[in-house]
């Protein structure tokens, strides 16, 4: 089904408006996007609470104001479609930012195209791109990864397919996660640069800079939202199977548990992160046990 520029969309329906809001600094609202607020028969919101204290601060009359978040989306919209259909003009925002960006929306737009309704962005602020745009680090190729999963197997799969991407990953973190979650990707992913924005577009606006090895020199007490990028692999060789079966060899059969002889070998190798570099050990010495012969 094509619905290019929407021309298959009934007559007189409604439309939705995907409408960025700011991160923190009211003077980057536009003003498109406060007229929009105000002609939307209902404004769908993260949290009503605080879009109620948004609109008050920017001096928004909104019509009708509707929750629309993670846990009822799909209940919504049966109801949201049907008061489409009979010329109803939704606009949607986020607690902040640009909607659908690790917030709720993406099944509400999907369920418009499908049925031919006009989707309208009126883009605005956005964490990731303002972190990027600043950082200093590759803007391209780039890759935004919403929140990383909590549990370490849930990350070690999620991360995968991203380990070796040359490209600057850009994710969203909670303070009392960020550190454990650090750790975990210096041990997937191996050295990178790492950038820690926090309370952007906001009076305590900080960028912070390591490398992910320093991970434990990240400071504990960080406040407000931190959006953390980490720079592309380095432009080093990476170190050869053979220069790792070398390394085992000359480690020896003594040499330790995989898991600290994994990351001896990451000091001596390029290329390889710490869990790579277990998973080989483990390969290897099965190999080997299996075949009874020399690496």
């Amino acid at each position: 089904m094509c619905l290019r520029n929407n021309r298959t969309a009934p007559d007189k329906t409604g439309q939705l408006w995907v409408v960025a809001t700011p991160l923190g600094n009211l003077g980057d609202f536009s003003p498109r996007a406060g007229e929009i607020l105000t002609l939307a028969d209902c404004v769908l919101a993260e949290d009503t609470r605080r879009a109620r204290l948004f609109f008050a601060a920017c001096g928004i009359k909104a019509r009708a104001l509707m929750s629309l978040h993670e846990h009822n989306e799909l209940e919504r919209l049966a109801a949201i479609l049907s008061a489409l259909a009979q010329g109803k003009n939704f606009a949607l925002i986020s607690d902040a930012g640009t909607p659908l960006y690790s917030d709720p929306g993406y099944r509400l737009v999907r369920a418009c195209r499908e049925r031919g309704y006009k989707v309208v962005p009126v883009p605005g602020p956005s964490a990731p791109l303002a972190a990027l745009c600043a950082s200093g680090l590759p803007p391209q190729p780039s890759v935004f990864l919403g929140f990383l999963p909590r549990k370490k197997g849930d990350l070690r799969v999620f991360i995968q397919p991203y380990a070796r991407l040359p490209a600057t990953l850009v994710f969203f973190e909670r303070k009392d996660r960020l550190k454990n979650s650090l750790a975990l990707l210096y041990e997937f992913c191996g050295e990178r640069e790492l950038c820690i924005a926090r309370e952007l577009t906001k009076v305590f606006e900080e960028f912070m800079f390591f490398q992910l090895r320093d991970f434990a020199a990240v400071p504990d007490d960080l406040l407000g939202e931190l959006t953390v990028l980490l720079g592309p692999p380095g432009d080093k060789p990476r170190s050869s199977a053979a220069e790792l079966l070398l390394l085992l060899r000359e480690a020896g059969p003594e040499a330790g548990k995989p898991r600290s002889l994994a990351k001896k070998l990451y000091a001596r190798t390029t290329g390889w992160s710490v869990d790579e570099l277990y998973t080989f050990i483990l390969l290897s010495r099965s190999a080997i046990k299996k075949d009874n012969m020399d690496p």
